[in-house]
């Protein structure tokens, strides 16, 4: 079986090996297993259904709430060569008769239906006498009330398990926290399903957050380094999302509104033209996304606040879905904070808006979060890591640290001591000594953690547990409105055997957001290439009528403008390139690259112009004219307007794409071997590891160029 599930993902789909836990999961659905798999957005969750269906008897049932999304994959399947069909209520009575016929003569290996079709009783009917490989229920999150996006028309998929015992059933989603994925087993009745978590975590996406305080000017200062590429504009309410996208029209950005609000045929205007790279920018409401399957959206902001963790990092999820590195902003305001919390309090469902509230609160404290985003991140979702990520505004920039040993000791004693089943709120009410009704009803006064806190203030205390919930110390309880409990981390804390280090609010902090190079984006292929590989597969794909991911991704793009493949059997080596898509669109690419090697022999074999600075951003390349001044760090900072930190940055980042430029000048000679030996100690991790046991004389400045030198000596 592993060989021909291989030579599937080879020839059919273009990958050269599977991701975890890919392989696991398809030959347990091959072989008639249930499963429960959780994957981040982008891990290649529709593989792992796509797969087994080409490799069971019969037609597999594709559950999928959203028409664009069904078409989208569909789309991409039939580019690949599958038998595949949709049925939803775009097709006219004469389309969906022909998939009838399609499903009736077993020509068809998937067919992707919405719930509300799946579930009606002629449908079933007709089910029932059909040889079925597997039901695969996609955006599995939507059946659990305690999911972010629960949809009434999912709860009846349970009895699919009742009417169809033999037939496979593999339920899949990128969103659900612990208490949400035991929700979604029981509702699917999924008891014998083997569950598969891949983790949460998407290494190349950079997160940000900043205060928002002139949100149109600081968007405009992301957005103008980023004008060829595509993203996503988030917003909470249907005027802001046409006044920031009129705004951005005037500004000279390509861009286009879209909300529930719009008129159908509007709406999917905006949607194709997006997805075809015709329009580069969409401001949307949450109404957008969850049905886009555009690989290569580059960054997505938060111009609000989202309502809750699950949907930021659905949101977020939608930025490079191709593994190039890509970007997450979100502008903070507590305007958002209370504009969020009445949308929520409008419901009349009392039990939800409790959980919404908590919900809520959770995502205000990532905002506020003065821990590695990456790791509070993945923390909410149980997926705990160890060391920071040093790919988030936090991790490059760090703040003032402290030790908390002994406050962490006392909150947590705290939680233990009220019995792991209060909120943060009255856990600091108890610490602080307060002798409100509810704390003296309790008899919680009498506890030998009452007022041991009373030198910290509430804001103090609600900023140390923030940080103790991100580092995974504390847990919260959501279906107990945010109870907060130990986990296994905490003993070691309370025995006096682990510090716990952690960051000081920020004083103040650059409010407007540049244009800055992304972590790990340093480009490994020819630039001007790639874009020649993209204007062909847009011509292809616009005559085609498909968006252009259908084609190839801006990833195979990538490999192709590195390796410059001219022959068929060096093109199938290229990731994503099938048989199919080989014999479909392989001549076009490979004339390309053969007539752009003999038109520009005279560029460097590594793939980079001669002149580095093609390749550099603005701000980057003002960077580097002032380094050749001869100034130093603060004076390039003072002339740059910018903090040092960003400054350093820049210069490492330049050091990183071969720029000729010595870091060490601007470091103390006493300090280089220290922070040497720190690095061959414990290898270029973050800036925040690294710190860690150096001598208060040395910066993070320091730090930061060291590295940089360390990793250039490295590689070269």
């Amino acid at each position: 079986m592993t060989a021909t599930i291989h030579h599937t993902l080879k020839t059919v789909f273009g990958f050269n090996q599977f991701r975890a836990p890919q392989q696991d999961v398809i030959e347990r659905v091959v072989a008639g297993e249930d499963v429960f798999l959780v994957m981040p957005t982008g891990g290649g969750k529709s593989l792992c259904y796509q797969i087994p269906a080409l490799h069971r008897d019969g037609v597999a049932v594709v559950v999928s709430p959203l028409i664009a999304l069904m078409k989208d994959q569909v789309d991409a399947l039939i580019a690949n060569g599958v038998r595949v069909a949709c049925l939803n209520s775009s097709l006219s009575s004469g389309e969906a008769g022909r998939v009838f016929q399609q499903l009736d003569a077993g020509t068809l290996d998937l067919l992707y239906v919405a719930p509300e079709r799946l579930m009606m009783p002629d449908f079933l009917e007709r089910l029932s006498v059909m040889n079925l490989s597997l039901f695969a229920i996609d955006e599995a999150h939507c059946i659990s009330q305690w999911g972010h996006d629960f949809r009434p028309q999912y709860t009846q998929l349970g009895r699919l398990r009742e009417l169809f015992p033999a037939v496979p059933i593999v339920a899949m989603t990128a969103t659900a926290d612990p208490e949400t994925r035991k929700d979604i087993l029981a509702q699917l009745g999924l008891a014998e399903a083997t569950v598969f978590v891949a983790g949460f975590d998407r290494p190349n996406i950079t997160y940000t957050v900043v205060p928002k305080q002139k949100p149109l000017v600081q968007l405009s200062a992301f957005l103008n380094g980023r004008r060829d590429e595509a993203g996503i504009v988030y917003a909470l309410s249907r005027k802001r999302v046409e006044d920031v996208a009129e705004r951005l029209r005037t500004a000279g950005f390509s861009a286009a509104a879209y909300h529930a609000g719009l008129p159908d045929d509007e709406r999917k205007r905006v949607q194709e033209a997006f997805q075809r790279d015709d329009i580069r920018i969409v401001v949307a409401t949450v109404a957008f996304g969850m049905g886009i399957d555009k690989s290569n959206v580059r960054f997505v902001v938060h111009y609000d606040m989202p309502k809750s963790v699950e949907s930021y990092y659905q949101e977020t999820g939608r930025a490079g879905r191709d593994g190039l590195p890509s970007e997450a902003l979100m502008l903070f305001g507590m305007g958002d904070v209370m504009t969020a919390r009445k949308l929520i309090e409008n419901s009349d469902n009392a039990e939800r808006v409790k959980i919404e509230l908590q919900k809520l609160n959770a995502m205000v404290g990532y905002a506020e979060a003065l821990t590695c985003r990456r790791r509070a991140l993945l923390s909410y979702f149980g997926d705990l890591r160890e060391h920071a990520c040093d790919n988030c505004d936090i991790c490059t920039d760090p703040p003032q640290r402290f030790d908390a040993t002994e406050q962490a000791k006392k909150a947590l004693s705290c939680v233990y001591r009220v019995g792991e089943r209060f909120g943060m709120m009255y856990v600091i009410e108890v610490l602080r000594g307060s002798k409100n009704q509810r704390v003296m009803d309790l008899k919680h006064d009498r506890l030998s953690t009452w007022g041991i806190g009373a030198d910290t203030s509430a804001v103090q205390w609600e900023n140390i547990f923030r940080q103790l919930i991100h580092l995974g110390y504390l847990v919260q309880d959501f279906t107990r409105f945010g109870a907060l409990g130990l986990s296994a981390a905490a003993r070691p804390v309370l025995k006096g055997e682990t510090q716990v280090i952690l960051g000081l609010p920020r004083d103040a902090v650059e409010t407007v957001v540049k244009g800055k190079k992304r972590a790990g984006s340093r480009k490994d292929y020819d630039q001007a290439l790639f874009d020649a590989l993209r204007a062909l597969r847009k011509q292809i794909a616009d005559a085609a009528k498909v968006p252009p991911f259908v084609v190839f991704s801006d990833a195979t793009l990538a490999e192709m403008a590195r390796t410059r493949p001219t022959h068929s059997r060096e093109l199938l080596q290229v990731s994503g390139v099938g048989d199919h898509k080989l014999s479909q669109y392989g001549k076009a690419f490979m004339d390309l690259i053969a007539g752009y090697g003999r038109d520009s022999s005279a560029k460097s074999l590594s793939g980079f112009p001669d002149d580095l600075t093609l390749t550099l951003s603005d701000t980057q390349k003002e960077t580097l004219r002032l380094y050749r001044e001869g100034l130093d760090l603060s004076g390039i900072s003072a002339r740059r307007g910018l903090k040092s930190s960003t400054i350093a940055a820049h210069l490492e980042e330049l050091l990183n794409m071969g720029a000729d430029v010595d870091l060490l000048r601007f470091v103390d000679a006493e300090n280089v071997p220290l922070i040497r030996a720190k690095l061959a100690a414990v290898g270029s991790g973050s800036l925040s590891e690294l710190r860690e046991g150096l001598p208060e004389t040395v910066s993070y400045e320091d730090i930061r160029f060291v590295r940089g030198t360390w990793n250039s000596g490295l590689r070269n």
